[in-house]
């Protein structure tokens, strides 16, 4: 006859090996911790584990659990006091102004120029042709810069769904699309312009704002935008 498995409560943090302990483990590769073992650095204690998991099973998130007031953790959540409420409170907040700081301190995208500012030094110094993808959020500033092509960009080599599956990833909304032209001629060719215009047609049905697309030549100093000469975009 089968037997009903039954729910073991996990184990006390005092009696796991050093290695497994959640406080070690946070000490020593904090990145590779999951949710559980954070939040039981944090709670601390010999249930802290057993803790954590009814923290998060309470609120069902890391951001519930911040929207939350310490005094209301402390009286929904069996083994959490007021201190290691507050204690919570103030990590969870910490994260949130760390996040804003790095927000601010990303590049801020208005104008060709400054597109072209991040990528034109590195582009110049490339021996063969790259297509990079910049993925901007709704306040233009930079999240990442997608190199997505080495080799020929011609219309016929450029599969228009790639220059999107970053910034669908990373939810971005806008995006600004750039390639070198390593003979040293930043004109756009009419390859280069047929590319343009099907990404700028992709974009519209993605609901995602192709805001130029920037050509580096072999001068660090020297790049064309299309959108300034409207040459894709329509």
């Amino acid at each position: 006859m089968k037997q009903l498995a039954f729910y073991q409560s996990p184990p006390r943090a005092d009696a796991l090996p050093l290695r497994e302990r959640p406080i070690h483990r946070v000490a020593e590769a904090p990145t590779a911790c999951n949710v559980i073992e954070l939040l039981s650095a944090l709670v601390g204690g010999p249930r802290q584990i057993e803790t954590a998991e009814a923290l998060l099973a309470r609120y069902g998130s890391l951001r519930a659990i911040r929207m939350a007031s310490a005094s209301e953790i402390a009286a929904s959540v069996h083994g959490i006091g007021q201190q290691t409420a507050a204690r919570l409170v103030s990590a969870l907040e910490l994260g949130r102004r760390l996040a804003v700081e790095v927000e601010d301190e990303r590049p801020l995208i208005h104008s060709p120029a400054d597109a072209a500012n991040l990528i034109q030094y590195d582009m110049s110094l490339l021996e063969q042709e790259e297509m990079w993808v910049l993925l901007l959020n709704t306040r233009n500033r930079l999240i990442e810069i997608d190199k997505l092509y080495r080799g020929s960009t011609n219309s016929s080599q450029v599969r228009v769904g790639e220059v999107f599956k970053a910034a669908i990833r990373r939810n971005a909304t806008s995006i600004v699309v750039a390639h070198n032209h390593p003979s040293g001629d930043s004109s756009p060719s009419p390859d280069d312009v047929a590319v343009t215009r099907a990404i700028v047609q992709a974009g519209k049905t993605l609901d995602i704002d192709v805001l130029d697309h920037i050509i580096c030549g072999r001068n660090p100093t020297c790049y064309v935008s299309l959108k300034e000469r409207g040459l894709g975009f329509s």
